[in-house]
């Protein structure tokens, strides 16, 4: 079999959601990758215990790890790789679910790799893991006004969702479930091409407002 058949395959063992942990972050932006695994540990009655010698959160289900750093944004990749050593999980079947201000909200994207493109959580990742060769799924929060330009950044992510966002939100979550459940039942690459290709149709079918 080639390699890119073997692909196919290749489930993740581990789910992270990237965010950072605390009242004060709960339901911003930044915090959409927590949002969709506390939404597959409720779907799998995956109950979570906090790790304190790897200072995350960790819930077990049938296929594997729901995860969520509480070490913040910058040093995600700290428990990640922590986990991955002790439960002997390779890069390429950790699935790590965070938020991209690029993309329009209810938008997602599946990668196998790639750099950091400015996400401090993605770049503790591949700093910790030692490689780039890790699949993602990204979750689109970009505003009516789309990337926020220099100092707005930063409060564009920090911020909270509006009343008006919160339906797009609660779909966006929901699809992101859908895709990450896809991914263990049928495999990463099976899942990018299926739900990459629905997105693309999406973009290309929707009128522009």
């Amino acid at each position: 079999m080639s390699g890119g058949g073997q692909k196919l395959l290749i489930r993740p063992r581990l789910i992270v959601g990237l965010g950072n942990p605390g009242r004060e972050y709960a339901e911003t932006r930044h915090n959409i990758g927590f949002m969709v695994v506390d939404a597959l540990a409720g779907q799998f009655s995956a109950p979570w215990g906090h790790e304190k010698r790897w200072d995350c959160a960790l819930a077990k289900f049938s296929g594997g790890w729901l995860l969520k750093p509480f070490t913040y944004m910058n040093a995600s990749g700290e428990a990640v790789s922590s986990v991955c050593r002790f439960y002997k999980i390779q890069p390429e079947e950790v699935l790590a679910v965070y938020d991209d201000v690029d993309l329009s909200l209810g938008s997602m994207r599946f990668r196998m790799n790639g750099r950091p493109a400015g996400h401090n959580g993605v770049r503790s990742l591949i700093s910790h893991l030692g490689t780039e060769e890790f699949p993602r799924l990204k979750v689109g929060i970009a505003g009516e006004q789309g990337r926020p330009a220099g100092d707005r950044m930063v409060g564009h992510v920090l911020g909270r969702f509006s009343e008006a966002e919160q339906p797009q939100v609660q779909t966006a979550v929901s699809r992101a479930v859908e895709a990450v459940r896809s991914a263990l039942n049928t495999g990463l690459e099976n899942a990018m091409n299926l739900y990459n290709r629905k997105e693309s149709t999406t973009n290309q079918t929707t009128p522009k407002p």
